[in-house]
């Protein structure tokens, strides 16, 4: 079967065809308004055939002679669509449902300010971080406690009062959070089935089985407001490429089908990134390196993740200042790109980003009427970008332009040119190592054993000096690294999480709830997979399945996951890991919160053709770098396996730049992945 890897961004829309272990790389400008569009121009472009029998007027030049790929072709896409939809606050008319006297909690919150000593925040701050609308907030009369005993049953009444205001309002989605339904969701689906069957229904004991009744709330709340939008998005796009498959990536890094991503849109807020950390796995598993920082650097951010073996979740992440309780890729962003303008503050202090020039007008070194200075001007001006590079094969850079837009930032700070560059450049850097090191220093984690791999079309030029403020000696640059997230898609594992409050003193639980709950929860997982021909008669030795809970000390308010692996073993790695992580043990009794479960289906590898070993080799002219002097310039898809290549030199391919400065060295292996060491 023949993979087709789609990953959606804001400006680009990327493709990664594989069959018969033969690669082919596409890009295409996204279009938001309708980014099945972008999809469909790719797969016209890619030569695969479309179902024609539909009135899409896209204008595509569509060849009605070729092979019927789409019969064989599975696809899986990293979408945006529920991302933007929360970013920018475009997401359906939701009601929120919960219990008499709460219908505040989401906004209320934790009560967290985003400025901690500013006791009066702009009022526009607080409606990014509170877009649920109070007159859309309902309540209904029912309570359970906190032992899953019912103190108030759900009358006849007031389930017909609620289900007359809901018709009322007439909505898109409703969202049902009702406190401990994790324990007694009996009133949650009694509301669901009262609800007419147009509206799309998001129940927190299906969405969120967890204890903190703001945190389940808001994902149950989050799911509704973008889940019509992603679903109608899914079903229309499955209809538009059939007979080929659609699977969806997910935010833990596992793939789901269209119908099942439909229903959790919450689950894909970190769908696209969460693809190249996949490929970052597959990648450092190729060339045995299973300790690796991931430095994913574009034009407008930069994400950072950690890969200790597996892919690390988090359940704590925000999307828009908003919580998301659910398992996500453990990955941090900031807002330092390629295009991160460089200003002086009103202090004489040089400040570069988070504000991004973005792609229109975009650096000054575009030529496209960009007058601040970036980072992609300073590495312009300082010649680590050669200003013949033509970015994306066609668009040329204009050196001149770049000089005059630092050179105002050199004025202003009253030193030479090529200082003021590598002044936005070190702090660009600093920016970036920052984040490195919240993922991997404070966490307990030493990076010198790891490797830091670069993808991204800005991370190759600032890959040795990261690895260097990290004290970190091995650096990869993978083989297609600006779509490294799209080919990420076609190694993920169809996989799922799921979880269940579970209260009580470890050392006190009978373990006979335990194991009957994890059991509960992995024939819900298999069950689900079966949509995608996993687990459809397959035993459990088929699937890995990994057993986890989260632990605490008694009284804390917050816990670590921990692998369960029996009781005392368990007991012991949650003390190793809290002393790992907070530098100290108590002696108090250990609670245990919930039960997860993580279920990933044995997939078959997937097999490439090796990059050709021949013995064509390019050496291009020199340039002149600052700080390094003549520097070699190579073509990186004239390469060959084995070749070696000390630094400094610059390797330029239509989508990236790498550097490898004065000290490193650096190999070609296998796939035509660039290794770099000091």
């Amino acid at each position: 079967m023949a993979l087709l890897g789609v990953d959606t961004g804001g400006t680009f829309t990327d493709f990664v065809f594989v069959k018969n272990g033969k690669i082919r790389v596409h890009k295409v400008l996204s279009t938001p308004s309708a980014p099945e569009k972008a999809i469909l121009q790719g797969i016209s472009d890619l030569n695969l055939n479309l179902n024609l029998n539909l009135n899409l007027n896209l204008n595509l030049n569509l060849n009605q002679d070729l092979n019927p790929t789409l019969q064989n072709l599975k696809v899986i896409h990293g979408s945006t669509v529920a991302t933007n939809a929360v970013l920018e606050g475009k997401g359906v008319k939701t009601v929120y449902v919960t219990n008499e006297g709460l219908k505040d909690v989401l906004l209320i919150g934790r009560q967290a300010r985003q400025s901690l000593y500013d006791l009066q925040p702009a009022a526009d701050a607080d409606a990014n971080i509170n877009p649920v609308r109070r007159d859309l907030c309902l309540e209904i009369q029912t309570r359970v406690s906190a032992t899953g005993k019912t103190i108030q049953a759900l009358s006849q009444q007031s389930l017909d009062e609620l289900v007359a205001q809901i018709e009322k309002i007439n909505p898109s989605s409703v969202a049902i959070n009702l406190l401990f339904s994790f324990l007694d969701d009996s009133a949650e689906k009694q509301i669901a089935s009262a609800l007419p069957e147009h509206l799309f229904i998001s129940r927190s004991s299906h969405v969120l089985p967890e204890y903190k009744e703001y945190e389940r709330g808001m994902a149950t709340w989050l799911n509704a407001y973008v889940g019509p939008l992603v679903q109608q998005y899914l079903q229309q796009l499955q209809t538009q490429i059939a007979p080929a498959k659609l699977s969806v990536m997910m935010s833990t890094g596992g793939t789901a089908s269209a119908d099942q991503a439909g229903k959790s849109a919450v689950r894909m807020l970190l769908s696209g990134p969460a693809g190249g950390l996949q490929a970052a796995k597959f990648i450092g598993n190729t060339l045995c390196r299973n300790e690796i920082l991931t430095f994913d650097m574009g034009g407008t951010s930069t994400d950072v993740a950690l890969i200790d073996g597996e892919i690390k979740l988090s359940n704590e992440a925000k999307i828009a200042g908003l919580p998301v309780a659910l398992p996500m890729v453990d990955m941090h962003t900031i807002g330092a790109g390629g295009g991160s303008m460089a200003v002086v503050d009103d202090g004489g202090l040089l400040q570069v980003g988070p504000a991004s020039a973005g792609a229109a007008p975009g650096p000054a070194c575009y030529g496209n009427g960009g007058l601040c200075a970036t980072v992609t001007d300073a590495n312009v001006v300082l010649g680590r970008l050669p200003a013949d590079t033509s970015l994306g094969g066609s668009l040329s850079l204009n050196r001149q332009a770049a000089i005059e837009a630092v050179n105002k930032i050199a004025t202003q700070l009253d030193c030479s040119l090529e200082t003021a560059a590598r002044g936005i450049i070190t702090i660009a850097n600093e920016h970036m190592v920052q984040a490195l090191r919240l993922i991997s220093v404070q966490k307990g984690i030493d990076p010198r054993a790891f490797t830091l791999m670069s993808f991204g079309g800005a991370g190759g030029l600032h890959v040795c000096d990261l690895a260097e403020l990290m004290g970190m000696s091995k650096v990869v640059v993978p083989t297609n690294s600006g779509v490294l997230s799209a080919f990420g898609m076609l190694v993920a594992p169809v996989s799922r999480e799921l979880s269940h409050a579970c209260f009580g003193l470890l050392s006190e639980m009978d373990l006979s709830i335990i194991n009957n709950q994890y059991n509960r929860l992995i024939s819900n997982g298999m069950r689900e997979m079966e949509d995608e021909g996993v687990g459809n008669g397959a035993s459990e030795a088929e699937i890995d399945v990994s057993l986890s809970m989260d632990l605490r000390y008694a009284g804390q308010s917050f816990s670590l996951n921990i692998l369960w692996e029996g009781l005392k073993n368990t007991l012991a790695a949650f003390h190793a890991t809290h002393l790992s992580r907070y530098g100290h043990n108590l002696d108090g009794p250990v609670e245990i919160i919930n039960l997860r479960v993580s279920l990933k289906a044995q997939t078959e590898s997937l097999k490439l053709a090796h990059v050709i070993e021949n013995s064509a080799q390019k050496l291009e002219n020199s340039v002149l770098v600052h700080d390094m002097g003549k520097v070699s310039r190579w073509r990186r898809n004239a390469l060959v396996v084995g070749q070696e290549i000390k630094g400094p030199a610059l390797i330029i391919e239509n989508v990236a730049t790498t550097l490898i400065k004065p000290g490193w060295n650096c190999t070609v292996e296998r796939d035509g992945h660039l290794s770099v060491e000091c």
